[in-house]
């Protein structure tokens, strides 16, 4: 098998010669090949008339499964067409050639292996049933049927192997439920020969046969390795971070590591078991490719080789929790950012802007959050923008573009969900819906940390197609703690990954925080952090007009009125809107135009309007020593104690008007003021590590 880098033969294709459809089967075949994107991106340059920073990766996320039609030897057709001629030793692609790629790749963790520490496997023996019925236990479910193979044989070279496809019939749980008699495991199970141990299949079968055919569920890998120490491998397994369900020693060479692959179907399975062992070979782990196939055998846990040799157990569930989360891993740990880039040349041809998906409001590709109190009808709201985004209609003043929508469902069950986008369909008089534009993801019940759930959004919904994801609410995703700027900046990249790996709009709601919001700036009512409402790009605002108080009567079925008001980062910016709710969509308030104005001003006493200047001063005090507090490390002299006291912050803001002791203690007691005092009179912000 001969192999070849495609790269050197890109120097014979001119660009600038290639139609736009020959230009895109380059990027086919370098993608089906396993080139990363970089390789034609950095090709399509030599053609500066027609190229556009970012187009290549665009048109990369659309490939899919249409470029395994196109492989490398359209590269290697379209170079001879210009003049380039092999070498003898190269006369065409066979099918066994194998094409590579010899450069940078983000899945590579261990730049020198001899950098890792080995792993010292304890060898403490357990008791042996249970070493297989932790194993069954954690591999299986209890009415999976499972494949195992007792006896051997030994071959011309000395070596024990399978006598036969062995049994595999029983079930996870009955094979326990034997293990858990009195009797070692060949009492329970079936004699077998000390010297050549046994073997089990570590995916769960049909219960007809130990064929790949008859596999059921296409769960975990195989990966082992004879060429280096069982310490070494632990090592490289652990710093890899490797999904194992299940590590086994041989008692010979090698551990067997049983890896969550996790995948839908067979294609599915081969793709993610050659990246799987792609990344291990890259990473400096020899690796037995003979493993790959779903209904291979692994070591039996528990039982004797060699005469006296355990076949162990060592550990259980270490490493990335699954197949999704050490992809995302590796991607996180690879130096994977973009180039500077010079702006005098950006600027000779600048980048296209990406298509308004809400006019003067939202672009796709970009993120908006609609904030509100609790039972504004939010939900409704965000099911009547789905719609409006489907059918390519206005939504209350703004015009949407159409396209698909996925609308990720976390609160409602599934019959609810659908019968609110029918009664919403009904009152908008839309008689011939374009329903097929609205994918619904019904996650209620079954919902996972946005940590989580993003990998698995982008894989499930990559070739979609979706210029919007629409998440309600997002409450039920939230990880970290919500009022901690560095927990809820990680929390928000993710939107960030969704919006760049789908190039789609993400759109979501949040609740406001408790209390009144009226004194309170749109940024600023939305609960927890402050960067829930600076991280998205456009903030729509909800707060409710109390009708009575502007002089205005709720129009027959209407059951309130809000007041909604945008900031925006991309677009000029925009009146704020007055609706009313009329079940179960917001509806233009005719006649209210400006109340909501009213409603927050000349509704209030002279008075309330005192006292809501002297909090907004409170308030602006408050974050004036929380940023002292944080920027401690700055100001702080030598020798000065590493955290701040009352004395310290009275001696920087030196005498401005509201700073007191007695003052700063009365803020430090209230619930939303972002900071504590400790013993000594020592400050910190609250929910911080030093906390």
């Amino acid at each position: 098998m001969q192999q070849y880098d495609l790269k050197p033969l890109l120097k014979h294709i001119p660009c600038s010669s290639l139609d736009y459809t020959e230009w895109i089967a380059v990027g086919m075949a370098l993608q089906h090949e396993g080139y990363p994107v970089s390789v034609w991106d950095e090709w399509s340059k030599e053609d500066p008339a027609r190229y556009k920073p970012g187009v290549c990766q665009q048109k990369w996320k659309t490939f899919g499964d249409k470029g395994n039609d196109v492989t490398g030897g359209t590269i290697y057709e379209f170079a001879r067409r210009f003049g380039w001629q092999p070498s003898d030793d190269i006369k065409t692609f066979d099918w066994d050639d194998e094409i590579f790629y010899d450069g940078d790749d983000p899945a590579v963790v261990i730049k020198d292996k001899a950098w890792v520490e080995s792993e010292k496997v304890d060898e403490a023996q357990g008791e042996e049933k249970q070493e297989l019925i932790t194993y069954l236990e954690t591999l299986f479910r209890a009415d999976e049927c499972v494949g195992f193979v007792m006896q051997s044989r030994k071959d011309d070279d000395g070596k024990y192997k399978p006598s036969s496809g062995g049994r595999h019939s029983f079930t996870a749980g009955q094979i326990i439920q034997r293990l858990k008699q009195d009797g070692s495991i060949e009492d329970n199970l079936e004699k077998y020969d000390h010297n050549g141990g046994a073997w089990i299949r570590f995916n769960p079968l049909d219960g007809n046969g130990v064929r790949n055919d008859n596999v059921t569920s296409f769960r975990y890998a195989l990966v082992e390795s004879d060429g280096m120490s069982i310490d070494e491998q632990y090592g490289l397994y652990k710093e890899l971070n490797l999904p194992i369900a299940a590590l086994v020693s041989s008692a010979g060479k090698s551990l067997h590591a049983i890896v969550h692959i996790d995948a839908f179907d067979k294609k599915e399975y081969r793709k993610r078991v050659d990246y799987l062992y792609d990344v291990c070979e890259k990473n400096g782990i020899v690796i037995d490719k003979q493993n790959k196939n779903p209904s291979r055998l692994s070591r039996m846990p528990g039982v004797l080789r060699y005469g006296n040799k355990r076949q162990k157990l060592v550990a259980t569930n270490i490493g990335a929790a699954d197949y999704l989360t050490w992809v995302d891993w590796l991607n996180d740990k690879s130096d994977d950012l973009p180039q500077t880039e010079n702006l005098g040349e950006i600027l000779k041809n600048p980048p296209e802007l990406t298509p308004v998906l809400i006019e003067g409001i939202l672009r796709q590709g970009h993120k908006m959050l609609v904030a509100g109190p609790s039972k504004a009808g939010k939900s409704y709201w965000l099911m009547e923008l789905a719609i409006c985004i489907s059918e390519g209609r206005k939504y209350l003043n703004f015009q949407c573009a159409e396209g698909k929508v996925l609308y990720l469902n976390m609160e409602l069950d599934r019959a609810s969900c659908y019968h609110r986008f029918a009664e919403i369909y009904k009152c908008l008089g839309i008689e011939k819906p374009k329903a097929g534009n609205i994918d619904v993801w019904n996650l209620r019940g079954k919902v996972v940390p946005m940590d989580g759930l993003a990998p698995r959004l982008i894989h499930r919904a990559v070739k979609k197609g979706y210029i919007a994801v629409i998440l309600d609410p997002l409450y039920k995703v939230m990880t970290g703690d919500e009022n901690n700027a560095s927990d809820m900046a990680k929390f928000c990249n993710q939107f960030d990954r969704i919006c760049t790996e789908l190039s789609c709009a993400m759109i979501y709601c949040h609740h406001h925080s408790k209390g009144a919001q009226g004194h309170k700036t749109a940024m600023d009512r939305a609960s927890g952090s402050g960067v829930f409402a600076r991280d998205p790009d456009a903030l729509i605002d909800m707060i409710e007009i109390n009708p009575k108080d502007v002089g205005y009567t709720l129009p027959e079925g209407a059951t309130s009125a809000w007041r909604m008001s945008f900031t925006l980062r991309e677009f000029p910016p925009v009146k704020p809107i007055e609706t009313v709710f009329r079940y179960p969509v917001h509806e233009l308030a005719e006649g209210l135009e400006g109340a909501g104005e009213k409603y927050g001003a000349d509704a209030e006493t002279k008075r309330e309007r005192s006292a809501q200047t002297r909090s907004n001063q409170k308030y602006e005090r408050i974050d004036g020593l929380i940023n002292f507090i944080d920027n401690w490390e700055f100001i702080r002299k030598d020798g000065d104690h590493k955290i701040p006291k009352i004395s310290d912050a009275l001696a920087y803001f030196d005498g401005q008007k509201g700073f007191s002791e007695t003052n700063i203690k009365r803020w430090a007691a209230d619930s939303d003021a972002g900071f504590s005092i400790e013993n000594g009179g020592y400050l910190f912000i609250k929910n911080d590590e030093n906390d």
